[in-house]
């Protein structure tokens, strides 16, 4: 199997291109800091040729999910390298996910904060998880361009920290609709200055943050995630083929690891101005290796390998269900299914007890 050949992708030869995609699983303290549960987690996993974790919040201001970690205090920094030290024992390769979660947020998870965005739009038709229950969406403050300066401070300050955590590179959550996605999304971004109204205006954002991780971490540790299709958290593109297309092209002058690309996550036929295949259409523009994501199974995700546009898949509640994913995919061993009850929050149950084959 094509998945199960190993590949360089950065300064990193993996075992295989089978990567555990990053989900929230809301495990870590009310300060961001993940224990010794989040350690076993991750080494659990370590057979994937790349392990992307969960969001980390880059500062208190990117937080919208109670129990999230962080990487900008010095203990939670600490506290994940117990993480990838036992990873790389193990063999594997970490990457740490970048996360401002911007208007996905509430003021009873963020101190009394309002959530940030791009502009003063709230999530319509969706409700945000509390520790007081679920709660209507609120409406953002829309961020001065002092405040944008600074969130791109905090990405490049999270960046190095990654590294003194000993990950192995870094990955842009821009995907999602989170505040990297909000720029992007006609119905997020009704600015009227440099970050808003034309697509290059809108990828500003984006690009300008993509260099900072550069210039933090270096060439070849620094990657994004991209969802062109996703209208999750109210997120909607009027031209995303467009927009996308000259956001891969900028992005392509960059000495990045890696795109992560999301394919389609619903029938296209509401938006018949999206791509019906996100991979096809965006994968094939990207000079850097593509990672495909989204609902892949042994099978289909050979097949997306074997079409050469991506090199790589990623398998999120598979790798949540099943350690050792990569050799159950070798032996075609019958799959743990995931428990949805327990994706996020509470405790090592459905989290560090899934069984290994012959366990």
């Amino acid at each position: 199997m094509k998945l199960l050949e190993s590949i360089k992708l950065g300064q990193h030869t993996l075992q295989n291109r089978m990567v555990m995609a990053p989900m929230t699983r809301s495990r870590a303290s009310f300060e961001g800091v993940v224990g010794a549960s989040t350690v076993l987690y991750y080494t659990q996993r370590a057979s994937a040729g790349l392990i992307i974790s969960e969001g980390i919040n880059i500062s208190n201001q990117a937080l919208g999910s109670p129990l999230t970690p962080g990487l900008h205090t010095d203990a939670q920094v600490q506290a994940w390298k117990h993480v990838t030290n036992s990873v790389h024992e193990k063999g594997g390769v970490i990457y740490a996910q970048l996360w401002h979660t911007g208007r996905v947020g509430h003021t009873l998870v963020k101190n009394g904060e309002l959530p940030v965005a791009p502009s003063a739009i709230r999530i319509e038709g969706q409700q945000h998880f509390t520790m007081e229950g679920p709660k209507d969406y609120e409406t953002p403050h829309a961020l001065t361009l002092e405040e944008i300066n600074q969130i791109k401070h905090d990405y490049k300050q999270a960046a190095m920290n990654a590294i003194e955590a000993g990950f192995d590179g870094v990955e842009l959550h821009a995907a999602f609709g989170y505040l990297p996605n909000q720029f992007l999304a006609d119905s997020a971004n009704h600015r009227t200055d440099n970050y808003g109204g034309s697509h290059e205006n809108k990828n500003r954002f984006v690009l300008e943050v993509m260099h900072e991780l550069v210039n933090a971490v270096g060439n070849d540790k620094a990657a994004i995630r991209l969802s062109p299709t996703s209208t999750y958290n109210n997120i909607k593109h009027t031209n995303p083929v467009e927009q996308f297309t000259l956001l891969i092209d900028e992005l392509n002058k960059l000495p990045l690891s890696y795109i992560h690309l999301m394919n389609v996550p619903f029938p296209t036929d509401q938006f018949p101005n999206y791509p019906i295949n996100t991979i096809d259409t965006f994968g094939k523009l990207s000079k850097h290796p593509v990672i495909a994501n989204c609902g892949y199974t042994r099978e289909t995700g050979e097949a997306e390998i074997e079409k050469g546009i991506a090199q790589l898949i990623s398998y999120g509640s598979l790798f949540l269900a099943n350690p050792d994913l990569p050799k159950r995919f070798e032996l075609n061993a019958e799959l743990n299914q995931p428990e949805r009850a327990t994706m996020y929050g509470g405790q090592d149950k459905g989290y560090i007890d899934y069984p290994f084959l012959n366990n």
